[in-house]
């Protein structure tokens, strides 16, 4: 004789014998689903923490857990957090498509030289990942007035080239006499020499990207990053407090849309010089 309540009416699960079983949903953006529990009826506005955003016909909106106790046409769902979109190419902070698929090359003989430590953390900032690609180093003289030791004892050469970053380049200034001396020596042939206008190259990041109409005026009289840290009411007592001042500067800088232009075209102009055929 068949038992057509079962073995066990009992038994573990007998509620959701025969139930139907909720399909997943992806709660993409406009999806409309119903509420089981209340009828709310709305479309997928966004989807965050955990939570589904739903807005009715009539603009009301209300947030739900996501997962079960959601219907559509009359289904049982459960709404879930959508895959995110297959990204393009991305862009390094140097305007450059990222190589995600390569090491960082065996480094060149050749060498970026800039004229501190400032410098370098700017360039590595922003052109880093370029860098490590091409397999280009960049270093620091602390000064142009030593560029021509550093010539004398490591000479460039055809297959070593130079490309050399200056503060405040402009015509008639003390750096500008430095490297036209240099640029008539034994060693122009493979040197590329270029620079900023700017006094230093903390004034390289834009005064847009710092929240400042401009930088300061200081006067010749006061050390020029003392003074701008005292215009900006930063402590400029220690060597430390000046260092504290540039990490607030850097952190300012994200892309290469941060930088002047006049920075921007002179570094690349020396990746391009130091890593041609």
């Amino acid at each position: 004789m068949d038992d057509r309540y079962g073995s066990d009416v009992l038994a573990e699960g007998w509620r959701q014998r025969g139930a139907k079983v909720a399909r997943e949903v992806a709660a993409a953006r406009d999806l409309v689903v119903e509420v089981a529990i209340d009828g709310f009826c709305g479309a997928v506005t966004k989807t965050e923490g955990g939570y589904v955003e739903l807005e009715d016909r009539v603009g009301k909106r209300r947030l739900f857990p996501l997962g079960g106790g959601f219907m559509i046409d009359g289904e049982p769902v459960k709404l879930v957090t959508p895959k995110a979109a297959p990204q393009g190419r991305t862009r390094t902070a140097s305007g450059s498509f990222a190589v995600s698929d390569q090491r960082a090359r065996t480094a060149l003989p050749s060498r970026i030289l800039v004229e501190g430590r400032h410098d370098a953390e700017l360039v590595e900032k922003v052109w880093g990942h370029d860098l490590r690609v091409e397999g280009v180093v960049v270093e620091y003289l602390q000064g142009i007035d030593l560029l021509e030791d550093l010539l004398r004892d490591e000479p460039p050469s055809a297959t070593r080239r130079y490309g050399v970053l200056v503060d405040h380049l402009v015509p008639g200034s003390k750096e500008s006499r430095i490297v036209d001396a240099i640029m008539r020596g034994p060693h122009g042939a493979h040197l590329r020499i270029v620079g900023h206008p700017y006094v230093d190259v903390w004034q390289c990041v834009t005064p847009a990207a710092m929240g400042i109409r401009q930088w300061p005026q200081i006067p010749r009289s006061v050390e020029w990053k003392v003074g701008i840290c005292q215009a900006f009411g930063w402590p400029h007592e220690t060597q430390a407090d000046i260092a504290h001042a540039w990490q607030r500067i850097l952190s300012r800088v994200t892309t290469f849309r941060d930088l002047e232009p006049s920075l921007l075209g002179r570094v690349e102009e020396l990746i391009d010089f130091v890593t041609a055929p």
